[in-house]
C-alpha cells in the first residue's frame, strides 16, 4: 500500500506507511510548525521520528466496529479483519475525532449531505445495518464507529436526517433498538438525560421512530457548528490513550494483555490533563456505577485534545445492566479489589481514592453527593424521556428502579469507612 495520508480537515496531519515490520506512522512537518497542531493520541506526541508498529496499531484499531460488524466490514471488502489499516482506508473519511484518513475531510457540506427522504427509507437502512455495516459499499460514504453495538453516524439538518458523503462530517450517532438489549433505546436515553440532570456533562439525546423500528439520536460531542462550518473537534478514548488493542478494554480479559485499570485511567488523565478535568473522571465513575452500567470499559471513557491539551470527553454509552437477563453483573474496572457495585462501602472507595491519587474523604463526599441527586432527578429522567418521540417503553420503569435501589444502596453502604480516612 502507497502511503496513507491522514488529515485533519484540508490540512495533512501525517502519513501512515506499511512496509514489512508493519504500520509506521509520521507527522508531516508543516503539521508540526502549526501553531494549532494538536498530536493524534497521547501516546504519539508531536515529534519528528516516526512512530512504529507497537504504537499505530491500537490507536488505529480502535477506531474500528469489533466482532460481527468488523467481521462483516472484512468480508464485503475481501479484506482479512487483521487489516486494520487496509480496512480504515476505505472506511475511515469520517471516525471518532477530528481525523480523515486516506483522503482529505469536508467542513462545508450543504452539497455533502444525502436526505433520508422517508421513514420507510430509515426503516430499510436501519434494518440493513447489521448485513451492511456503515452503509459500506453506498457511493461516496466512508465512515467508522467503534463497538461492538449496531450504529450509524448520520447528520441532522433541521428536522431532517442525512446521510454524510465525500468526506462531510456526521452531527449524530444513531443506535437502533435491539432484540437483544429489550428496551435499550429508552434505557440509554434515561442514563445520558439523568447525567444531564445532576450536572455532569452530557451530549443532547433524544429518541425516534422509523415505521416499527426506534432509535437513539446521540450529538456528537466531537463536532461543533462554528460560523456556519461543521468543525471535527479531536478525542480518543482509553484504550488508544494507554495503548492497548480493543479486545483488551475490560480490566479482566483473556487476552494475555493486562486491561486498563481505574489506577491506569486516573494516571494518564493525571500525566495530561488538569486536576478540574480529572475529578469529572471520577464523577463518570461513580455515575457509571449509581447506574449499574457493567459496560463502562476503558472505550467508554475518552479525552478531548487540542493545541492546548487534553480535558475529559462527556458522558456516553450508559446503560443500566441490572435488568437484562445474561448480562453480566461485573463491573469493567474494579474498585479496590471489588467487581460487584453492591458490595462496594465507604471503604473501598476510599481505597480506590488512594490507590488512584485522589482525597479519600472528598471522593466519599462526591458519591454521597452524585447518590443524592440521582435520587432527586431519577423521576424527572424517566418522564423526560416518555415525552421523547419514541415515547417510554416496559422496560423503562424497571431501569429506573434499578438505579433508584443502586443509589440508595450505595447511600447506605459509604457509611462504612476507614478510621484512619472518615470524613
Amino acid at each position: 500500500m502507497a502511503g496513507l495520508s491522514v488529515y485533519f480537515e484540508a490540512r495533512r496531519v501525517g502519513v501512515i506507511e506499511v512496509g514489512d515490520a508493519g504500520p509506521t506512522f509520521t507527522y508531516d512537518d508543516a503539521w508540526l510548525d502549526l501553531r494549532g497542531a494538536f498530536p493524534i493520541s497521547v501516546t504519539m506526541p508531536l515529534r519528528v521520528e516516526a512512530f512504529g508498529a507497537d504504537v499505530i496499531l491500537p490507536w488505529a484499531s480502535n477506531l474500528l466496529p469489533e466482532s460481527q460488524s468488523l467481521q462483516t466490514l472484512g468480508h464485503l471488502m475481501g479484506k482479512s479483519t487483521a487489516d486494520v489499516i487496509g480496512i480504515l482506508s476505505e472506511v475511515g473519511r469520517d471516525t471518532a475525532g477530528a481525523l480523515s484518513i486516506g483522503r482529505p475531510g469536508r467542513s462545508r457540506v450543504a452539497d455533502y449531505w444525502r436526505p433520508i427522504e422517508s421513514d420507510n427509507d430509515l426503516e430499510r437502512i436501519i434494518n440493513e445495518l447489521p448485513n451492511k455495516p456503515f452503509l459500506i459499499g453506498d457511493d461516496g460514504v466512508s465512515m467508522s464507529l467503534a463497538g461492538v453495538q449496531t450504529k450509524l453516524a448520520v447528520a441532522r439538518d433541521g428536522d431532517r436526517l442525512c446521510i454524510p458523503i465525500d468526506g462531510a462530517p456526521s452531527t449524530h450517532i444513531l443506535k437502533p433498538d435491539s432484540d437483544r438489549l429489550f428496551g435499550g433505546v429508552q434505557n440509554e436515553a434515561f442514563c445520558l438525560v439523568l447525567g444531564r440532570k445532576i450536572g455532569l456533562t452530557v451530549p443532547d439525546v433524544t429518541t425516534g421512530k422509523a415505521g416499527s423500528r426506534s432509535y437513539l439520536l446521540v450529538e456528537r460531542y466531537d463536532r461543533r457548528l462554528l460560523n456556519g462550518r461543521w468543525r471535527r473537534l479531536h478525542q480518543e478514548d482509553f484504550c488508544q490513550a494507554l495503548g492497548k488493542p480493543p479486545g483488551a478494554k475490560y480490566q479482566t480479559n483473556h487476552l494475555g494483555i493486562p486491561g486498563p485499570t481505574l489506577k491506569d485511567m486516573f494516571g494518564v488523565s493525571r500525566k495530561h490533563m488538569r486536576p478540574a478535568e480529572i475529578l469529572k473522571l471520577l464523577d463518570i465513575v461513580i455515575f457509571n456505577v449509581l447506574c449499574v452500567n457493567t459496560d463502562a470499559h476503558a472505550k467508554n471513557y475518552a479525552l478531548l485534545l487540542s493545541a492546548g491539551g487534553a480535558s475529559m470527553a462527556p458522558v456516553y454509552d450508559v446503560m443500566c445492566a441490572d435488568v437484562f437477563d445474561g448480562v453480566t453483573k461485573n463491573m469493567a474496572q474494579k474498585i479496590a479489589g471489588k467487581s460487584r457495585g453492591d458490595h462496594l462501602c465507604g471503604r473501598h472507595w476510599q481505597r480506590m481514592a488512594v490507590e488512584c491519587g485522589l482525597n479519600p474523604s472528598r471522593t466519599l463526599q462526591r458519591v454521597e453527593r452524585l447518590a443524592s441527586s440521582v435520587l432527586m432527578q431519577a423521576e424527572a429522567a424517566l418522564k423526560a424521556v416518555e415525552a421523547m418521540p419514541a415515547g417510554g417503553h416496559a422496560m423503562l420503569k424497571n431501569v429506573h428502579d434499578a438505579v433508584i435501589r443502586r443509589a440508595q444502596h450505595i447511600k447506605t453502604q459509604i457509611a462504612e469507612v476507614e478510621p484512619d480516612h472518615a470524613p
